[in-house]
């Protein structure tokens, strides 16, 4: 065949496969692409389908963000004033489920050797043994020192009004004097409020003593058979347990348990610290102080330096300011060695929030609940957080590479 034969099947210079010609000289059918060689037909896109609409892509993907946000906030405004109105019986939860991840480990590893109903039941009277041991401590503590240390805070007034009257402050003697006779006279003319506000605290004593009683309770039973509670809720859900829930499940009790027990190290970690520095500088009632530093910690960022002021302020009155300056010092050093030392090694691995996180939900939680929801804030975002990166899809694979190679 010539240059001009265009007979044969081969394909021409644009790539398409020409066909036989057909008997009797005329031509075969049309010519037709091989195969992956045609384009689909354009479609639509669905962002042109809404510009169509006159409607701004943007407006409509904040509008969608903002009711699903409003959706979001009627649901927790309306489970934060049902908590509120259950707050004993939320608190009393929330304290058996504290207890219980403290104690499972150690019945855990009881009932390796004793029935379970025995560990569980060791575990417990060891715990009430030990509580009950440093409330007695403490209550001898402060009866023994009642006496001196009354003596000690009137002589160490005397020396702070004496210290105030001096350069730099310079403060004028009948002002000392008058603020006291102000206060003298407030509480003499208020005594029915302060006595009411007595009872009312003999009435919220009441009230944590039921809700002790009621955790105790609720942790026997989380104690000893908490995975089977576990297993019989999953198998009450609808269609039968799912995958989904019991990651979340894992994940959240992972999370708690780990901040609960990090949370317990670094309170007693700080506790030995501002303890042993309070008997060296001599500063009275050291081991009410010291336990006042370890529950105060269960409020992350603030609860020890509320704790260590009130250490300064004892130790103002009864050994005077220089002691008083060197405790406000120890506040910056425990908090340094908290921020930069045991809460990563300790708590890192459990919770995964940044300090701004931390401080806004104990502000946040602060506001809406008091003391209870400074205490439950953190963990409750730090268990919300683990939650949502498990429950959240993995990111999609990256295409293989189809480049030729060689």
């Amino acid at each position: 065949m010539g240059e001009g034969d265009d007979s044969g099947p081969g394909p021409d210079r644009t790539g398409l496969r020409r066909p036989r010609a057909a008997p009797g000289g005329r031509r075969g059918p049309r010519l037709t692409a091989p195969p992956g060689r045609l384009r689909p037909t354009r479609q639509a896109r669905p962002t042109e389908a809404r510009r169509s609409a006159g409607v701004p892509v943007l407006l409509q993907s904040a509008a969608g963000y903002a009711w699903r946000l409003l959706v979001v906030a009627a649901a927790a405004y309306v489970v934060f004033v049902v908590v509120g109105k259950l707050q004993l019986l939320a608190t009393a939860l929330f304290a058996a489920l504290l207890l219980t991840s403290v104690l499972r480990p150690v019945t855990d590893r009881l009932a390796r050797r004793l029935p379970r109903k025995l560990a569980v039941l060791l575990a417990l009277l060891g715990s009430l043994i030990l509580v009950a041991g440093l409330l007695s401590l403490v209550g001898d503590a402060v009866a023994m020192e009642s006496k001196t240390l009354g003596r000690e805070f009137s002589s160490g007034l005397t020396r702070v009004e004496h210290w105030l009257e001096q350069p730099p402050f310079n403060v004028d003697p009948s002002t000392v004097s008058g603020l006291q006779k102000t206060v003298g006279n407030y509480l003499s003319q208020h005594r029915s409020t302060v006595v009411s506000t007595a009872v009312n605290g003999a009435g919220r004593a009441v009230e944590l003593a039921t809700g002790a009683a009621l955790a105790l309770f609720c942790s026997i039973f989380f104690i000893h058979s908490g995975d089977r509670m576990w297993q019989w809720f999953r198998a009450q859900i609808p269609g039968g347990p799912h995958p989904r829930l019991e990651r979340a499940g894992g994940a959240a009790w992972q999370t708690f348990s780990g901040y609960t027990r990090g949370i317990v190290i670094v309170a007693a970690s700080n506790a030995a610290m501002v303890g042993i520095a309070l008997y060296l500088l001599r500063v009275p009632l050291a081991l009410p102080l010291t336990l006042l530093e370890f529950f105060a910690t269960f409020v992350p960022l603030v609860g020890s330096p509320v704790a260590m002021a009130v250490a300064a302020v004892v130790a103002l009155a009864a050994r005077g300011p220089v002691t008083a300056v060197i405790v406000l010092v120890l506040i910056v050093v425990v908090g340094q060695i908290e921020g930069h030392v045991l809460q990563p090694l300790v708590m890192g691995w459990a919770v995964r929030l940044h300090p701004v996180v931390v401080a806004l939900s104990v502000l946040g939680g602060g506001i809406l609940a008091g003391v209870v929801g400074a205490v439950v804030a953190v963990p409750l975002v730090s268990v919300a957080w683990s939650v949502v990166r498990v429950l959240r899809p993995a990111a999609d694979p990256a295409p293989p590479d189809t480049r030729p190679t060689g």
